[in-house]
C-alpha cells in the first residue's frame, strides 16, 4: 500500500511537472503579450527565475510607457541577479533606475544594481575595474538612501571592496620592498614611494601597521647599499621610519624585528657623529 500511495505521488508529480512544461513551451512561442506576462510573474513568484526570465524578455519592450512596465522591469532585472547573470542584472537595475527614478523600488533596485557588480568583484590580485565600479555605485547608493534597509549591508560590501583595493596596493609596495634586498637600489626607492603613498592615501587601512614596518625595511636596505655622500641622510630616513611606527603602534608586533634593523641604522650614525667629533 505505501509503495503504491508513492507511486501515485510521484506520477502525479510527472504529469504536473509535464504539464507545466508544455504550457511554458506554449506561451513562449505565441505572440500573447498578456498570457506572457501572467505566466512570467507566476514563475517568477514561484521562484522559477530562469523561464520568468526568458518570458520578461520577450515582453519587457512591449510595456515601456505601460502601468505595468515598471513592474515588469523591475522583475526582468531581478530576474537576472537571481539566475547570477551580475552582469545583466547590473545593466537592467541601472535601466529601471532611468526609467523609473521615482519608483517605490529605486533604492532597492539601486542596492541590487550595486551589489550586482559587487558579485562581479575579482580576487585583489586582478584587475580591479569591476571593484570600482561597484564601490561607485555602493558609495551613491549609501549617500542617496541612508534610511534604507539595505544601509548596513551596503556599508559591509564597501568596505570590504576598499580593503580588496588596499590589500592591491599593499602588496605592490611589499614586492617592491621585497625585491630592494636584492641590492637593487631602485626597488627599494619604489618600495618607499609606494609605501609613502599607500599610508597617506589609507589612514585608516588595516594594513597601515605593515606598511609603515615594510618602509623601516625599505629605508634601512637603501641607506646601508648607499654610497656614502647619500648614506646618513638615508640613514636618518630609516629612523624617521623606525619612530613613525612606534609613534602610532606604541605596542606593535613588529618591535623585535624593527628594533634589529635599526640597531644597525644607530652603529652606522654613530660612526658619523664620532668622525665629525675627530673632525672638530
Amino acid at each position: 500500500m505505501f509503495f503504491r500511495t508513492k507511486y501515485f505521488y510521484f506520477l502525479l508529480l510527472v504529469i504536473v511537472t509535464l504539464n507545466s512544461c508544455g504550457e511554458y513551451q506554449k506561451v513562449l512561442k505565441k505572440p500573447n503579450t498578456k498570457a506572457k506576462y501572467e505566466l512570467a510573474e507566476k514563475l517568477y513568484n514561484e521562484g522559477d527565475f530562469k523561464k520568468a526570465n526568458r518570458l520578461f524578455e520577450q515582453i519587457a519592450p512591449g510595456y515601456v510607457g505601460k502601468p505595468q512596465g515598471e513592474r515588469v522591469m523591475f522583475f526582468f532585472a531581478n530576474s537576472y541577479f537571481e539566475i547570477k547573470d551580475y552582469n545583466f542584472a547590473g545593466y537592467q537595475f541601472e535601466r529601471f533606475l532611468k526609467s523609473y527614478p521615482k519608483s517605490d523600488k529605486a533604492s532597492e533596485a539601486a542596492f541590487l544594481g550595486a551589489k550586482s557588480y559587487y558579485m562581479l568583484s575579482p580576487r585583489y590580485s586582478v584587475d580591479q575595474t569591476d571593484t570600482d565600479k561597484a564601490l561607485t555605485k555602493l558609495q551613491l547608493f549609501i549617500n542617496l538612501y541612508p534610511e534604507s534597509e539595505y544601509f548596513a549591508e551596503a556599508n559591509i560590501m564597501a568596505r570590504e571592496l576598499t580593503t580588496k583595493k588596499e590589500r592591491k596596493e599593499f602588496e605592490v609596495a611589499k614586492q617592491f620592498t621585497k625585491l630592494g634586498k636584492s641590492y637593487i637600489l631602485d626597488y627599494s626607492i619604489s618600495a618607499i614611494a609606494a609605501l609613502d603613498n599607500f599610508i597617506s592615501d589609507n589612514p585608516g587601512s588595516i594594513y597601515r601597521e605593515d606598511a609603515l614596518y615594510l618602509k623601516i625595511e625599505a629605508t634601512t636596505n637603501l641607506a646601508i647599499n648607499s654610497t656614502e655622500n647619500r648614506k646618513k641622510e638615508r640613514l636618518e630616513e630609516a629612523k624617521i621610519a623606525y619612530n613613525n611606527l612606534f609613534k602610532y603602534y606604541p605596542e606593535t608586533k613588529y618591535a623585535e624585528v624593527a628594533n634589529e634593523l635599526i640597531e644597525e641604522v644607530d652603529e652606522q650614525l654613530n660612526n658619523y657623529s664620532e668622525q665629525e667629533n675627530l673632525s672638530k
